[in-house]
């Protein structure tokens, strides 16, 4: 069985980071397994409150996966501090990982900010350096290339200029200030558009978490980038599509919107 670790933080509402990232990979076919940079107090209306491990703690964490279940894919979410983002890329690079997912994460669904200013620029120079794939939506492109990303004209050449920069394929993400769902990936080479089809659901409470978790799950498993998104997207689309409606805010996804067998059976 193929292995994936996520480095993120928990969300206690269980809606996105390390809990989405859990339920994500092993929705997708591989054994996941985790690195907890945050504990979170938070709910579908926001975080109230941020508790953040020390990088000592992190770099054990690391240290306990790579030396015993090696990954087959990484995928980075919440980190917060610029402490936490260089122990990460220090163990990855020692360690040789491969297929890094980085889900550049700044701010929650709620608005709430998840990175300090001063990590922006570590995020980009050290972590986004090794990654394979990066995969921010809108507002965080318009962060990592300086830009404003207003028409699909934009997308393209924000995405090339985070690929030259940084020399890591990029998923841009139009769900965010674009008037369609349709994501853009750049490989350095060719463009491709995946096409995107609204779902009325107001419950988007970790897309970005499940869909980065799930492009590294595939990842692990050999499919190409491109494949990887495609499979990844039709996911989403599916937990989107199961309107799952919990919470008095943004609610979570239905990961396990196809999950079946007798363990799954509710009492009749």
């Amino acid at each position: 069985m193929r292995t994936a670790l996520t480095i993120a933080g928990s969300d206690s509402s269980g809606g996105a980071g390390i809990q989405a990232d859990i339920k994500t990979m092993t929705m997708n076919g591989v054994y996941a397994m985790s690195a907890i940079t945050a504990l979170t107090a938070q709910n579908t209306t926001g975080v109230d409150a941020i508790s953040e491990v020390s990088p000592e703690f992190l770099k054990a964490q690391i240290d306990s996966v790579f030396t015993d279940i090696r990954p087959d894919a990484v995928k980075t979410g919440m980190v917060s501090s610029t402490a936490l983002i260089e122990v990460i890329a220090e163990r990855l690079t020692f360690y040789g990982a491969q297929n890094i997912v980085v889900d550049p994460v700044m701010v929650s669904t709620s608005g709430s900010k998840l990175l300090a200013d001063d990590a922006i620029g570590t995020l980009k120079n050290r972590l986004m350096r090794i990654a394979r794939l990066v995969t921010p939506n809108i507002p965080e492109g318009q962060i990592l290339s300086g830009m404003k990303v207003e028409t699909k004209e934009d997308m393209l050449a924000c995405a090339k200029k985070i690929f030259e920069e940084y020399g890591c394929c990029v998923l841009l993400k139009g769900g965010h200030s674009i008037n369609d769902a349709n994501d853009l990936l750049y490989d350095g080479s060719c463009f491709v558009w995946y096409e995107g089809r609204r779902i009325n659901n107001p419950n988007t409470h970790g897309t970005g978490c499940t869909l980065s978790s799930a492009v590294a799950a595939n990842l692990a498993k050999g499919f190409s980038v491109d494949e990887a998104v495609k499979r990844s997207k039709e996911y989403i689309s599916g937990a989107l599509a199961a309107m799952l409606d919990l919470g008095a805010g943004s609610g979570p996804l239905n990961h396990a919107f196809n999950l079946t067998g007798e363990f799954a059976d509710e009492k009749e």
